[in-house]
């Protein structure tokens, strides 16, 4: 027996295969336990800073990448005290097989514990997230989704840049030098993408608007559904999804609807000219009655103007900011009410009766 484990396979003796694949199908199997189990005590540093964390979901969350990241680990660095066999040791494209495989596994390795740093960013922001939603101020939210989407991207830069160094042996130092020059030709070739993500950065110190708002930009009205790193994105009134460069919410005349401290109506009757001043008087008397509503917070009646076709009267009128359902709802009672009232008082709206005169010479019968 010790003299067929002491055989020779492929530069290897077959007692280091079997070691090998004995540590490899232990973790496999107990992956699942470990990795809870490490889970664990993350957890216990977590529930330090955050007192109220979840420790099923912070589990759930994070197991499922570890475990990988184990068995990934493991099987790395057991199949590195293996001798690669030199009569596998083919060139590929001017690289050998072994320095392939091994670039193959680091790769793997970096991946998996990037997946695993970036499945801890989201639970953090998930913990972040029930805080704020507890404020009533929106901005805490949004600034959460930022930043958990920035420090993501900052992660899979540094991913990349691992990649390069473990990987495939570049000098990271001689590369980022070299690329500052191609990064300056990149950062002018991007400039707009640059301008939106500085943008962005306005957006969530200055504040102008937060995720929910009602706004109007650019002839688009629509509520604010997210803030990204490159762009907003608004829900519309007739339910379709605008994506709006960050540059231009910033740039762009904004008007945030939320903010209103109340809806404005406007009602503007034109009167013939016949219509007597006593009309008139009972007309402003009953419009103002009917402005007497109870959800119309402040009202404006008056005789505006007296052209050679009408009488002008003008009206405003605001409420408290309500729904528009509710706003139009009031506006009809307003305008309605105001139909009735000229009904009542027999006022005609000039223009509704047209007298036409016949002028010219009198005939002379006796002629």
């Amino acid at each position: 027996m010790d003299n067929f484990l002491d055989e020779i396979w492929l530069s290897n003796p077959v007692r280091n295969y079997l070691i090998v694949a004995a540590v490899i199908l232990f973790i496999w199997t107990l992956q699942r336990f470990i990795s809870r189990y490490i889970a664990g005590l993350l957890f216990l540093v977590a529930h330090k800073i955050w007192k109220d964390v979840d420790k099923k979901s912070f589990i759930n969350l994070v197991v499922k990448p570890l475990s990988f990241f184990l068995l990934v680990l493991v099987s790395v660095i057991s199949l590195h005290k293996l001798v690669f066999p030199s009569e596998l040791n083919i060139e590929v494209y001017k690289f050998t097989l072994k320095n392939l495989v091994h670039s193959v596994g680091t790769i793997i390795l970096v991946v998996s514990f990037i997946g695993l740093l970036i499945r801890i960013i989201d639970f953090i922001a998930l913990i972040l997230e029930k805080k704020a939603d507890l404020t009533p101020d929106q901005s805490d939210n949004q600034l959460i989704v930022f930043f958990r989407d920035f420090f993501k991207a900052i992660l899979i830069v540094i991913g990349i840049l691992l990649v390069m160094k473990f990987a495939f042996d570049l000098n990271i130092g001689s590369l980022l030098t070299g690329l500052s020059i191609v990064g300056a030709a990149i950062a002018l070739a991007l400039r707009e993408s640059l301008e939106n993500l500085i943008a962005s950065f306005i957006i969530f110190f200055d504040k102008p608007f937060t995720t929910g708002d009602l706004v109007k930009v650019l002839n688009v009205t629509g509520t604010v559904e997210k803030i990204g790193l490159r762009s907003t994105r608004i829900r519309t009134d007739q339910k379709t999804f605008v994506t709006v460069p960050n540059k231009q919410m910033v740039d762009s005349v904004l008007d945030n609807l939320s903010l209103r401290t109340q809806r404005r109506g406007d009602l503007r009757l034109e009167l013939g000219l016949q219509t007597t001043p006593v009309q008139l008087e009972s007309l402003l008397a009953g419009m103002k009655k009917i402005f007497a509503h109870k959800e119309i917070e402040d009202s404006n009646v008056f005789l505006s103007e007296i052209t050679a076709n009408a009488v002008v009267i003008t009206a405003d009128y605001y409420t408290a900011p309500i729904t528009i359902k509710e706003f139009n709802s009031i506006k009809q009672e307003v305008h309605l009410g105001g139909l009735k009232l000229l009904e009542q008082l027999e006022i005609e709206i000039a223009g509704a009766s047209t007298d036409i005169r016949l002028a010219g010479n009198a005939v002379n019968p006796g002629a």
